[in-house]
């Protein structure tokens, strides 16, 4: 049933949903839109509301082909909507939930026109601070990548008076130095879009699964996992944009044209063939004390039960984590991925493989060894001197 939002606004039908509201196929005086309609909870909120008047003229003055362009703000009663160029496709989450995972050439191609985006963005001095496969439009007319909601997560997330020191956002794509309470920069982004690359070409987050205090420490304390068969040349530069000093990383500019001079040397390149890490437990015992310390889930909202960061349709806000629970991970590689076929390290199936093959090791030293000793003896033939006499016995009398 269609819906007046405002006096010039009537929405038909819903398009999809999203952490922060329910988007809208619309209409207006100049014709067909998006119509994003926020959350009840958040259009109720008068001082969320009063930052988006305020913002009003930053949200719509952001213009790029590869943006998906604001066009108005709506405030009437309980409607707080935004008014959005309509983009007739899907979303990039919808296609990797179809396909799993893309060709090199073909996510190079949708993240550097993503990156491009992101360019005209921060040279205007706007950080979009939740870049993610949802927030990613794919237009079915021209195939390109358009990048949506710049500036909704930064007027949502902002803290409340008295309410900072908070790590607010979607786990899986969220940079190292928003982790440890420092101010976000240009950097996050390049950081989530790279995370996105990585996603695109193994179909799952270089840090993500179990508990979002797990997947946030790993964020600042574990190096990411190469991807089995990935050409060197796209490594290195996902590996720099994931680098954990926002200094490392490229800008968004170069990022993009990074792998536009990569796409032709990708095409004809298969889609990696990789078997996703196992799952860890969401909850792990304490190590004992004088062991070093595992990896596990950190409950940063204590008495919450966190949602698994797989369901990456709402924001987690948790504090800040302090430094010992940060320290508290294991500095090495996070989940790394494994060939078709390759067991799980620590994994029952590994271990058995590792017995097997410490079992084949040591026939073949007993063999070589005794084959050595006869072999020592044919050579050299019996010496003039008399062979060494076996040592007696063991006397096992009774005394």
């Amino acid at each position: 049933m269609a819906r007046k939002i405002g006096s010039r606004y009537t929405a038909h039908q819903i398009l999809g949903r999203g952490s922060a509201g329910t988007v809208w196929l619309g209409s207006g005086p100049d014709g067909p839109v998006a119509l994003k309609l926020l959350r009840e909870d958040l259009a109720a909120d008068q001082e969320l509301v009063g930052r988006f008047v305020q913002e009003r003229a930053a949200l719509v003055s952001l213009d790029h082909p590869r943006v998906v362009g604001v066009r108005d703000l709506v405030v009437d009663g309980n409607d707080l909507a935004l008014v959005m160029d309509l983009v007739r496709g899907t979303d990039l989450r919808t296609l990797l939930d179809r396909e799993r995972r893309l060709t090199p050439h073909a996510a190079v191609a949708l993240v550097a026109d993503v990156a491009d985006g992101l360019a005209a963005a921060h040279t205007a001095g706007y950080v979009h601070r939740d870049v993610k496969p949802e927030n990613i439009l794919l237009d079915e007319g021209t195939g390109r990548a358009l990048l949506t909601d710049f500036g909704v997560a930064k007027l949502i997330d902002e803290p409340r008076r008295g309410g900072g020191g908070r790590v607010v956002g979607t786990p899986d794509y969220v940079a190292p130095e928003i982790v440890e309470g420092l101010p976000p920069r240009a950097a996050v982004d390049i950081y989530a879009l790279a995370t996105v690359l990585y996603e695109l070409l193994a179909g799952f987050t270089p840090f993500g699964g179990g508990h979002p205090g797990a997947v946030l420490r790993r964020h600042v304390t574990e190096a990411v996992a190469p991807l089995p068969g990935i050409p060197d040349d796209l490594w290195r530069l996902i590996h720099q944009c994931l680098a954990k000093a926002p200094a490392s990383r490229l800008r968004a500019a170069e990022l993009a044209a990074r792998l536009r001079e990569l796409q032709p040397s990708l095409a004809g390149h298969p889609a990696l063939q990789i078997d996703e890490p196992e799952p860890e437990p969401v909850h792990e015992p304490e190590p004992p004390v004088h062991e070093p310390p595992v990896r596990g889930a950190v409950p940063l909202v204590h008495g919450t039960a966190a949602p698994d960061s797989a369901n990456r349709e709402t924001h987690t806000s948790m504090r800040v984590p302090g430094a010992d629970e940060l320290a508290g991970g294991a500095h090495g590689t996070a989940r790394a991925p494994r060939a078709p076929g390759q067991p799980r390290a620590g994994s029952a199936r590994h271990r058995a493989a590792e017995r097997r093959r410490r079992m084949k090791m040591a026939v073949a030293a007993t063999a070589a060894a005794a084959a050595l000793g006869v072999g020592g003896w044919l050579a050299f033939g019996p010496s003039d001197s008399a062979p060494p006499q076996p040592a007696p016995p063991a006397d096992t009398s009774t005394p």
